[in-house]
């Protein structure tokens, strides 16, 4: 299984690493069967997603796609977030072999999941903007 050295960057020198204390959103997805985890915090200011970080348990394709996530949606507005796919984070790192493809589907999700978690917080009800956010364990691995 070959990695591009976009995936090998992200996931040997990861981007936006930690948490956010008294973050505006907190997204969780991941599978405990398929052994990766996402947790995605974003600090949000007049719509606009000023910071983000991730924290991730799980394989080098799973960091990597939480690190490019976390690049691709910093400084962008909560829509633009939500338009950000799964294939646009592969793409942005040049490819995933076909095995992993379902590390970018969790990246993608724990946006949704953090965004989701933003709108619950200001009493906004997420599921109009953001769709239904996949449960923990259904994130559809290949189990």
């Amino acid at each position: 299984m070959a990695y591009s050295e976009k995936v090998m960057d992200h996931f040997a020198n990861p981007r936006n690493v930690g948490e956010i204390e008294n973050a505006d959103g907190i997204g969780e997805v991941g599978n405990s069967k398929c052994g990766d985890i996402m947790k995605m915090y974003i600090q949000v200011e007049n719509d606009i997603i000023t910071d983000v970080k991730f924290k991730t348990f799980g394989c080098g394709a799973a960091i990597a796609t939480s690190s490019m996530a976390t690049e691709m949606i910093k400084g962008k507005s909560i829509n633009d977030a939500l338009k950000l796919t799964n294939k646009a984070v592969m793409e942005a790192l040049d490819g995933l072999p076909p095995v992993k493809v379902h590390c970018s589907v969790l990246a993608e999700q724990a946006i949704k999941a953090a965004i989701s978690d933003y709108y619950k917080r200001k009493g906004i009800d997420p599921e109009p903007f953001v769709g239904k956010v996949p449960e923990c364990d259904e994130c559809g691995c290949n189990l």
